[in-house]
């Protein structure tokens, strides 16, 4: 049995690596030495090469019955949409202005799964973790990108139709989603993947979280928070304390423990994807605000997941 600080101690273990790495981008972009191209380009290529490969790596290697699995995600699919349905009608009341209004329900409910949330989760519970959570993923993400057209596409407006169809030709070229996939029916079919190209994608996978988060610490501006002060922290704290709170005591009350708990925690205590940037501007929300949401989610979940790991842990529900 662990004390108390040996408890503290652990759950520090998790997200330590992860704030060293966000801070080292931070200074590495300060100092000159990586650059927003570097970052640019180097965001690319984890998306469409490295982390591909490691998700598709990790489920290929992995011996884990995923028809398991599927109460997980059907949880997951549907505790997000509540949340995110709770997200939408307390935020209209909370906030006049409907260009901001849409860019804090976003930032309230789409988590940085794919990054953040899965390098706690490989910290945790290594590969195991990660082939497990690769599927939560990938489900997430369609989930996510549907409601983000919903929350930013403007009232009375006839983009929607159009905004719908770009959701929909980005997913069935989204290379995560591809690369599950693919994964997914590798392991079903036990086709094997030949040595020298399984080595090859390793080096790619075990680039994929140091450059993934030195990018996103180089890419934070925390200076930039002295704008839209209130709504920033208003979806702060909906992504880092309601949403965590909320789907974690649920999937407690309907009986998940161990490793689809602490996924299910972690998922949902990530900070605001960088996504949401992107989808903000191109649909005309305040990309400001949607830069200062993901930039104080992001410092403030390297504390708001240390304690919930601990909380979790040392109630030994992890």
């Amino acid at each position: 049995m662990m004390s108390l600080w040996e408890q503290f101690a652990f759950s520090a273990s998790i997200t330590g690596p992860i704030c060293l790495m966000l801070v080292l981008g931070v200074i590495l972009k300060r100092v000159d030495l990586i650059n927003e191209n570097f970052i640019d380009v180097a965001s690319k290529v984890v998306f469409q090469v490295t982390l591909p490969a490691m998700l598709f790596l990790s489920i290929v290697q992995s011996n884990h019955d995923f028809s398991a699995s599927a109460k997980l995600v059907i949880y997951g699919l549907i505790a997000n949409f509540l949340f995110f349905l709770f997200t939408i009608f307390t935020t209209k009341l909370a906030i006049k202005d409907p260009r901001d209004r849409g860019v804090i329900v976003q930032g309230g409910f789409r988590a940085n799964t794919a990054i953040i949330a899965l390098a706690y989760v490989a910290n945790i519970y290594g590969n195991e973790g990660v082939a497990l959570a690769a599927i939560y993923v990938a489900s997430t993400t369609v989930l996510y990108n549907i409601q983000a057209v919903i929350a930013l596409t403007p009232k009375g407006k006839e983009s929607g139709g159009k905004a719908i169809q770009l959701i929909i030709k980005t997913l069935t070229r989204n290379p995560l989603i591809i690369s599950i996939a693919c994964g997914v029916l590798f392991y079903s079919l036990s086709i094997p993947v030949p040595k020298m190209v399984a080595d090859a994608g390793q080096y790619f996978a075990n680039m994929t979280l140091p450059l993934a988060l030195l990018c996103t610490g180089g890419s934070l501006d925390i200076r930039s928070l002295k704008h839209d002060k209130g709504p920033t922290w208003f979806a702060t704290g909906y992504k880092l304390i309601l949403s965590p709170l909320a789907i974690t005591l649920g999937a407690l009350a309907f009986g998940f423990k161990g490793l689809d708990l602490g996924l299910i925690f972690l998922m949902s205590a990530a900070p605001t994807a960088a996504a949401s940037y992107v989808m903000a501007r191109a649909m005309g929300g305040n990309s400001t605000l949607a830069a200062n949401i993901i930039a104080l989610t992001t410092s403030v979940s390297l504390i708001t997941c240390t304690v919930g790991i601990f909380i979790l842990s040392t109630a030994n529900l992890i």
